[in-house]
């Protein structure tokens, strides 16, 4: 028994030493649940794009609890601050997360049963911090994986037109070049051609704080 107790305990700490904190999350995750609540499905299974440390599913499946989310990411780390949240809350509707690439031809989500089909995806800023091939590759996988009338939300900055909307968004983008030369704030308007050409709609944007967007298709 002492053995298993201190198994536990050593899992635990394991665990939050690997709990990863984005202060970001913590300031969008609030206006981003409240577009959520409006575009979403009532029910099925979100997936979620790119999740990051997993703050966001955490704070979203706790206020939306017709619904199951899966978590990704192609990072060891994230998965692993993923599942660190998860053991805070251990909320039966959050899943474990997969490895997903969006560049990948098929995605693992594909090779599994899931308790309810994906009626949703979520993906938050991963288009400017990655290749333009990951977005390439989410349409395609959004294309595949979504019913009819499923909804694929996007959330970060944008160029409007071939314009930055605010001085800070243009800083921004040319750091994120400075990084990686694939890198930067896309514009709307490529992004929105992306998901046309892979047979999804563009419903509306709404304009959020810090100058990003919430952008939303339906298939």
């Amino acid at each position: 028994m002492e053995i298993i107790y201190f198994f536990c305990i050593f899992t635990l700490m394991n665990l939050l030493v690997q709990k990863k904190h984005a202060p970001a999350a913590d300031r969008n995750k609030e206006p981003i649940l409240e577009v959520l609540k409006g575009c979403l499905p009532n029910h099925g299974t979100i997936l979620e794009i790119a999740s990051g440390t997993g703050q966001h599913a955490v704070h979203f499946i706790r206020n939306l609890p017709n619904h199951y989310w899966q978590p990704s990411d192609p990072n060891g780390d994230s998965r692993n601050s993923i599942s660190a949240w998860w053991w805070e809350v251990q909320l039966n509707n959050i899943l474990p997360p997969l490895d997903i690439n969006t560049q990948d031809d098929i995605w693992s989500v594909e090779k599994i049963i899931l308790p309810l089909p994906v009626s949703s995806l979520v993906c938050i800023n991963m288009i400017h911090i990655s290749p333009w091939e990951s977005t390439i590759g989410l349409m395609k996988g959004a294309a595949r994986i979504l019913p009819s009338d499923g909804i694929l939300y996007l959330y970060g900055p944008y160029k409007v037109k071939g314009k930055h909307t605010a001085p800070s968004n243009e800083l921004f983008d040319i750091t994120l070049k400075s990084q990686n030369p694939k890198w930067g704030v896309r514009d709307l308007e490529d992004v929105k051609k992306m998901a046309s050409d892979h047979g999804l709609t563009f419903v509306k944007t709404v304009d959020m704080p810090a100058n990003n967007l919430s952008v939303i298709f339906k298939k």
